[in-house]
Parts: structure tokens; C-alpha cells; sequence
């Protein structure tokens, strides 16, 4: 739709990489912009340079998830928060299992269920989730993750079965490697992180995100961009590994 018939959109995991950027974006276009994340000092910073509304929330609290939206009406909700640890399941403990799910999903899930039906009785919304390639390949890495952004990938496709015969539209973003500071916190290390990571690599960045979500949200009204993988030229989400075993 046009951006003209949105008035406002929420965004989690606002303080820093693509929640920032789309942030500034959405600002532009003449959105009330509802920034969200744990961080109150870049939160300020950001309402400063965008005039977005700050909300230092912690999205594991549903009962902070539904203070925040309590009298807000929401025209676009974007979900684009999310943490990750190393490790698969054999060697994750329960922090890494409930922290996962607690961010991933649950606050998602929370979320649509605060916001959605408002956007179902004014027949007016777009949700953006944005999960992984990470929840419709499998590779090795964390398995937890996995898991989180599998669920956001289906859900993502149900909400459109949720929302059927009203104009509420629906968008998975699908990234392959962004260059964002979740790999330092995954690492405790952000100058490992880099070296690891993006040294030598042509990455995604935040911007060519928020690009993303940008087309989906201003596509016609008639249209509605339902899954955009997204991933770098030289990065590819597949491969066969076949282990030889005599025994």
C-alpha cells in the first residue's frame, strides 16, 4: 500500500543494525515510528536523530509487551528482534533454550496477538517478521535458532490464513548473513566477530534490509509479498555432506 495510508508502525530490536535503519526509514516516509529494544541510552540517541517514540522494553516480559501497546494502534509491525548462542542441542543449556524462544517467538507470537486484531477490525495492517534462512535450511549451526526461526517461517504463513478476506498483509524476510552486532554478542567478541565473519566477505548490510521492507509495505494494495530470501552473492544455503563410516 501506500506508506500515505499507514500512520504509525512499531519495530522491535530498534536500537541497533536493520531495527535502526528501518527505523530512520519508516521515519521518513511520515510514520509515528514505535521504537523498541532493551538498550535506553541508543534508543535516545535514535529518537533524537529520527523522532521515533522510544520504548526500553524487555521483550521476554509479556506483561511489558502489553503495557507497550496498550492504547497504541499499530499500522505496521515489524518483528526484527532476535539473539542466538553457539552450540547445537548437545551442547546448549537452558538459558540458551529459554532465552531463544523467550525473543524469537514468543514475544512475536505476543505481539500479533496484541496487535493484529486492531489491524483486522480497521481491514488496514502489514506485518514484517523477519526470521532466517536459518528456519528453512538446515546447516550446522545453532539448533535452537533453528527451531526459533522455523516457527516464524510457518507462522508467518498462517497469520495470512488468520487474517483471510481482510486487508492485512503479511511479509517474511528471509536473510541470509547481514553484518549486525549479533554475531559479537553471539561470540562475546565483536572484533572476533568481524574477523570471523565479515573480513573478506561481500555481506548484507542493515540497509539492503530495510530496502526490502520498504518495497514489500509500499507494493500495491492488491499485492502481497509474502517470503524474500535475501541472501549475500557469494553465499549459498545448501550443500550434501555424506559422513563414511566402515564400522
Amino acid at each position: 500500500m501506500p506508506f500515505s495510508d499507514y500512520r504509525s508502525a512499531l519495530v522491535t530490536g530498534a536500537s541497533t543494525g536493520i531495527g535502526a535503519v528501518l527505523v530512520q526509514r519508516l521515519a521518513e516516509r511520515g510514520l509515528e515510528v514505535h521504537a523498541v529494544a532493551r538498550d535506553r541510552e541508543r534508543l535516545t540517541a535514535l529518537s533524537r536523530a529520527t523522532g521515533c517514540v522510544p520504548h526500553a522494553v524487555d521483550l521476554t516480559s509479556t506483561e511489558a509487551l502489553t503495557r507497550l501497546v496498550d492504547g497504541l494502534e499499530i499500522d505496521v509491525l515489524v518483528n526484527n528482534a532476535g539473539v542466538s548462542r553457539t552450540g547445537t542441542i548437545l551442547t546448549a543449556d537452558e538459558f540458551a533454550v529459554d532465552e531463544q524462544i523467550a525473543v524469537n517467538l514468543r514475544a512475536v507470537l505476543h505481539l500479533v496477538r496484541l496487535i493484529m486484531p486492531g489491524m483486522v477490525a480497521r481491514d488496514l495492517g502489514h506485518i514484517v517478521n523477519i526470521s532466517s534462512i536459518a528456519g528453512v535450511y538446515n546447516f550446522g549451526g545453532n539448533t535452537i535458532y533453528h527451531a526459533t526461526k522455523s516457527a516464524v517461517h510457518t507462522l508467518s504463513r498462517q497469520l495470512r490464513v488468520d487474517g483471510y478476506g481482510k486487508r492485512v498483509r503479511i511479509t517474511e524476510i528471509c536473510p541470509g548473513r547481514v553484518e549486525t552486532e549479533i554475531f559479537g554478542r553471539v561470540l562475546g567478541d565483536p572484533a572476533q566477530a568481524q574477523r570471523e565473519f565479515f573480513d573478506g566477505y561481500e555481506s548484507l548490510k542493515p540497509e539492503d534490509i530495510a530496502s526490502a521492507i520498504e518495497f514489500a509495505i509500499a507494493s500495491p494494495r492488491h499485492m502481497n509479498v509474502g517470503h524474500i530470501e535475501i541472501l549475500p552473492t557469494f553465499q549459498v544455503p545448501g550443500g550434501l555432506n555424506f559422513e563414511r563410516r566402515t564400522d
